[in-house]
């Protein structure tokens, strides 16, 4: 058995969630329950990042303190998480004892990489980061599109410049394994670019005295960065270094960082590095998403653009919801968001094709009235090929195609009723009705079964239905009575 730690980032709560933040965690959620599904051991992180500036800044806005607006929109995504039917082990927030502890002891364990310099830069709040002049687009944070502030003060620095080689080799050989390969691409010619020592610290007053002092200098607050980063080792209390550490912080675990394209810098570069510098453990796979796009634009908070995942969920239902974002958007590219296309994708794949197919197969039975048999193996060669074509694709991370393959089978299913009319041979050819049934009940059962990791729910319901469980090895050994039941997805 293999162990597989999947965190997700970690978001600023300076606002309410939005869609792009749904889409991150369904993506986890996703790979941790089909990782689960097949047998393998998870532990399965996300959570909130809460000494950022953007929050303090939102704060002043609505006048209130920082805790309020932190303790307020913190649990709008622990909230979110619940709505999404996230099936999460953990959620960290950094304003928790465990965090603060095990970032100062992390600051301290790369203290021979740490020291205090003057500089001055153009510092993103939005970013949380300092830009060069050659890296702005007209001016702007290539981010965020707003203009970053000239910053000049006394700051804590880690040697990032002493550990360029070292990245390189790592990530060129995949023993950090950046996914898709553009991302990859990316983040070598960033290295390759000349790495410079980057600012960890900003003074306790531009921070508005909010987030975790520098150890030994309260006059210094930690960048929220080199904060945050920590999150997925403080989540498994690195300070004590207890058995849940030792665990799934180690060589031998599958440790997969999910996150979006805007933050592959710090988690491919940044992050590794201050591993090396405290002798930790290194994560095994990167995986990069793209955005969710509005109108061709990036959805934010910052631009206006966000669609409310509560409202959707409230409208559609999670499982529609978790099921429209794998099945609409490639995991590594941008999709564009669109209440039309849920509505599209509802109607023709799930009312018209899988709700579709499990009111016709429980109609036939309800008509035949019998118990029978599982064993029958027509449609066999199909089931097996999509099936291995579904494990080649999540295994690729290629989620949404994974999906795409199942509704072919879906499709396949509501073809083969429409051209062998079982419903003619109830009465006259009981036998090959006997198996036409048996070849439809095992070949959604089989549907339901990959699309578990996506519509768990759904999933579960079907298998109810067909009086199957979870366990396909057992159900050669089944009888089964089918009785109708209301549409699984109403058209609407």
């Amino acid at each position: 058995m293999t162990k597989y730690y999947l965190t997700t980032a970690i978001d600023y709560v300076n606002a309410s969630p939005h869609a792009g933040h749904a889409l991150e965690k369904i993506l986890a959620d996703v790979l941790a329950r089909y990782k689960r599904f097949s047998g393998e051991e998870v532990y399965f992180l996300t959570g909130t990042d809460e000494n950022s500036l953007k929050n303090v800044q939102s704060a002043e806005k609505e006048g209130i303190p920082v805790a309020t607006l932190v303790e307020r929109n913190a649990q709008k995504f622990i909230s979110l998480a619940k709505a999404l039917n996230l099936s999460n082990d953990d959620f960290i927030r950094t304003t928790e004892k465990r965090h603060l502890l095990g970032v100062s002891k992390l600051w301290q364990a790369c203290e021979k990489d740490i020291y205090k310099k003057t500089y001055e830069g153009l510092y993103c709040v939005g970013c949380e980061e300092f830009y060069k002049e050659s890296e702005l687009i007209n001016g702007l944070c290539p981010e965020h599109k707003t203009k970053p502030e000239l910053v000049k003060e006394e700051n804590y620095f880690f040697r990032l410049s002493q550990y360029q080689k070292q990245l390189k080799d790592l990530i060129s050989s995949d023993k950090i394994k950046i996914i898709p390969e553009s991302r990859k691409n990316e983040v070598l010619s960033f290295i390759n670019s000349g790495l410079e020592d980057i600012c960890i610290s900003r003074s306790s007053e531009r921070a508005h005295y909010w987030g975790i002092d520098a150890p030994n200098d309260p006059s210094q607050k930690i960048w929220v960065w080199f904060d945050a980063l920590s999150n997925y080792i403080t989540a498994l209390d690195y300070f004590n270094e207890d058995d849940k550490f030792i665990k799934w912080w180690s060589e031998d675990t599958q440790i997969i960082h999910i996150i979006g394209k805007g933050i592959s810098r710090f988690h491919a570069v940044y992050w590794p590095a201050m591993l090396l510098s405290a002798h930790l453990p290194l994560p095994k796979t990167i995986f990069v998403h793209g955005y969710l796009t509005f109108e061709g634009q990036k959805m934010a908070k910052s631009l206006g653009n966000v669609i409310d995942p509560f409202a959707l969920i409230n409208e559609y239902g999670s499982e529609v919801v978790r099921y429209f974002f794998i099945r609409e958007f490639s995991t590594t590219e941008d999709g564009d968001f669109s209440v039309k296309r849920i509505k599209e994708r509802y109607n023709s794949d799930l009312a018209q094709g899988l709700g579709n197919l499990l009111s016709r197969i429980l109609t036939l039975g309800e008509k035949y009235r019998q118990k029978i048999s599982l064993n029958c193996n027509d449609l066999q060669n199909l089931t097996k090929e999509i099936e291995n074509e579904y494990h080649k694709k999540m295994a690729d991370y290629c989620f949404n195609e994974a999906l795409a393959r199942v509704w072919d089978l879906v499709n396949a299913l509501n073809k083969f009723i429409t051209d062998h009319k079982p419903w003619e041979t109830i009465n006259n050819a009981p036998q090959v009705f006997e198996k036409q049934l048996s070849t439809l009940i095992l070949s959604l059962g089989k549907v339901a079964l990959l699309i578990y990791p996506v519509m768990p729910e759904t999933s579960q319901k079907i298998l109810n239905l067909l009086s199957l469980n979870s366990r396909e090895s057992e159900w050669h050994t089944f009888k089964v009575q089918l009785k109708t039941a209301p549409p699984l997805f109403p058209k609407i």
